[in-house]
């Protein structure tokens, strides 16, 4: 009997299409939506989908299943369910992520120093106002986590005349990094930062990573930028480190709840850029993970458990 895949995400039929031609031992299910996932999923054994948006039902409407790959690097919401079984293995999307997130990360960097969001103001106000622009060169890049994503984002800062600061236990250097300092040192870094970049994954140890004492090291001039996930940053203490001018700015593209709440004061602050949870996402993100998803399937098909790439440790 075939191993049956289902794959769960918006563009299913363009992995299918990709795949099936290359594994004809296996048979493909797609999906667009949960509810129809779980309507044709009793049979599958393997499911690809985004991490965030596999349900419990779907868990419960998949006896059979053996093995998640997830569509992504964040799993923390999939490691959350109560009915994923101890013995269904998951996989992560881990290193594919370096391009989009670093270009967003230079995204939120040069709309905060160069106050962007104040020009599109002016331009639709028809103002024509100047102010001396600050520039990356020379600027200091604190990096919290350091992992393929990390890694590219330093090699372009320093092209841009930046110097690059790590902070982390696990490693203590990597290739563009000026500095890595332990996490115990984290206020040290914050301090020396003109910009603070969060890429650390979500973990009870990360949980409020970023709180009063870390923002209180920040200069008053320094902008932070959260790309990891929301809880690593203390959002009340960031809002009233920003209310009170104690840093200069915040690039989020993460927050404590998602979407973020209306009422949230983030939405109006003049120094804070918003842009809602599509770091990781690309125009070429099928063609970025493919080959990781062929190298894990054959792996799995041919029952080399430990030829899976970035499984995931439960």
């Amino acid at each position: 009997m075939a191993t049956e895949v289902l794959i769960l995400e918006k563009e299913a039929e363009i992995y299918v299409s990709h795949l099936a031609p290359r594994f004809p031992q296996a048979g493909f299910r797609a999906a667009t939506d949960a509810e129809a996932a779980a309507a044709i999923g009793r049979e599958a054994e393997v499911l690809f989908a985004l991490a965030h948006e596999v349900p419990a039902g779907l868990l419960a409407a998949m006896p059979r299943l053996r093995w998640i790959q997830a569509l992504t690097t964040g799993v923390d919401h999939l490691l959350a369910l109560p009915n994923l079984r101890p013995e269904v293995l998951v996989t992560n999307a881990r290193g594919i992520h370096g391009p989009q997130m670093s270009e967003m990360a230079f995204l939120h960097m040069m709309s905060l120093l160069r106050d962007f969001p104040r020009m599109l103001a002016n331009q639709r106000a028809h103002r024509w106002e100047r102010w001396p622009q600050r520039l990356l060169l020379g600027k200091t890049a604190v990096l919290i986590g350091i992992g393929a994503i990390s890694e590219e984002l330093a090699l372009r800062c320093r092209a841009f005349g930046m110097r690059v600061i790590g902070v982390s236990d696990a490693r203590s250097e990597a290739p563009g990094f000026d500095l890595v300092l332990p996490r115990a040192r984290l206020a040290e870094a914050a301090a020396e930062a003109d910009v603070l970049i969060v890429l650390v994954p979500l973990t009870p140890a990360t949980r409020h990573m970023i709180d009063r004492s870390v923002l209180a090291a920040m200069r008053p001039e320094a902008i932070l930028i959260n790309l990891a996930r929301g809880p690593v940053v203390d959002e009340q203490a960031l809002i009233e480190a920003l209310q009170e001018g104690r840093i200069a700015g915040a690039g989020l593209d993460v927050f404590e709840t998602e979407p973020l709440p209306p009422d949230s004061p983030l939405w109006d602050m003049p120094h804070v850029v918003v842009t809602p949870h599509v770091g990781g996402m690309s125009d070429v993100y099928a063609r970025q993970i493919l080959p990781l998803l062929e190298q894990n399937l054959r792996a799995y098909l041919s029952g080399d458990v430990a030829g899976l790439r970035n499984l995931v440790p439960r």
